[in-house]
């Protein structure tokens, strides 16, 4: 196939996507093809085999995927690079290790490896084994050309040319042992941080909450940890983060609240409770599920410096602080443009160089 069609195949698929979980009604009344059919049926019963993957959190993701994939999006991303380079004489085989912490959080890996003009042969994740596929079924529909560049497995990863791994700080050690004489792209443990300068609007605040609340939290774009001015006035954050109830109703989600509250009760260890979440001053970048970490700044040039030395454990930031530069908008951490990469590796440059 050429750049064109290709282009062209994942632009459709993201009007299916956008139609398809963009609106209940034209959802329930119109769902299109078979393979379209068996996407929304894996939507719906996501949940009975990850507890976290509720409808609305599923349908959010793929309603995102499918904003991602406009066409002016996609030119505007591959813009960038030689065209020439993005038609390979001899396609090679990618091996992309996929993720399950969020639903379809691979995608930008599937997409980026069939963009390129090689094949992916994707190891699913036992969390999320079901909607990869199920996508992958609505574009080889738009597109026949795909299907011999396509494969899926839950077993060992065999015949690749190079690998793409995402995973925890744990396993990427393994991965680099086994991986580590291919060309290969191993991402670890990062998460989402938010700057508050104590000026915020009530808007910008309940955007924040779903850059927190949002899948959970389990995303690497989630903010997992605040930073706030000197003497900041939590009250206001308080009140806005507990009008998100409904995130409670997830017995997943409220056993990890009760159980790192009990820890904190028992411990003696101060903290912050709106009744769907925990904040608790902390350094570190990571927080347990229902917990939000937070640090005090002094200065502009001291946080700076201080963001820059951690920036390896940083996936994002979210911001509307004039003194920090390139930045995400409150409420937008869990919708990446397709040139925002994951860990600030060029997944593109690295496939075009095969």
């Amino acid at each position: 196939m050429e750049l064109e069609k290709r282009v062209e195949a994942f632009a459709q698929l993201g009007r299916i996507l956008r139609e398809t979980f963009g609106d209940e009604t034209r959802k329930i009344s119109s769902p299109g093809s078979e393979p379209v059919k068996k996407l929304l049926e894996e939507a719906d019963r996501a949940q009975q085999y990850n507890g976290w993957f509720t409808p609305d959190f599923v349908s959010r993701a793929l309603y995102a995927l499918g904003e991602s994939l406009e066409t002016e999006k996609l030119q505007q991303w591959l813009s960038v690079y030689d065209k020439k380079r993005l038609e390979p004489v001899n396609p090679k085989t990618v091996g992309v290790v996929m993720a399950g912490n969020v639903p379809a959080v691979g995608f930008h890996d599937f997409l980026s490896v069939l963009i390129s003009g090689h094949r992916i042969q994707a190891r699913l994740s036992s969390e999320d084994n079901k909607l990869m596929p199920a996508i992958a079924a609505v574009l080889k529909e738009i597109e026949p050309g795909f299907a011999n560049y396509i494969a899926f497995t839950e077993e060992i990863l065999k015949g690749f040319d190079a690998i793409i791994a995402t995973g925890s700080n744990n396993t990427s050690r393994y991965f680099e042992y086994y991986f580590g004489k291919y060309p290969n792209i191993i991402r670890k443990n990062r998460n989402g941080v938010a700057v508050l300068t104590g000026q915020e609007t009530d808007d910008q605040l309940r955007a924040l909450a779903d850059d927190v609340f949002l899948y959970y939290g389990l995303g690497c774009r989630n903010v997992a940890k605040l930073y706030v001015p000197e003497n900041y006035d939590f009250e206001h954050l308080l009140r806005i983060f507990a009008e998100k109830k409904e995130i409670t109703q997830n017995h997943k989600y409220f056993n990890n609240y009760e159980y790192n509250k009990a820890i904190f009760l028992v411990n003696k260890r101060p903290h912050l409770d709106t009744g769907n979440l925990l904040l608790v001053e902390d350094e570190k970048m990571v927080s347990p599920v229902a917990v939000l970490h937070y640090e005090y700044y002094s200065s502009d040039t001291g946080l700076r410096n201080h963001l820059m030395v951690n920036t390896d454990q940083i996936q994002c930031v979210v911001t509307d602080a004039a003194f920090l530069k390139n930045t995400v908008p409150f409420g937008k951490s869990q919708s990446p443009e397709l040139w925002d990469y994951a860990d600030g590796v060029d997944t593109l440059k690295f496939l075009i160089a095969l």
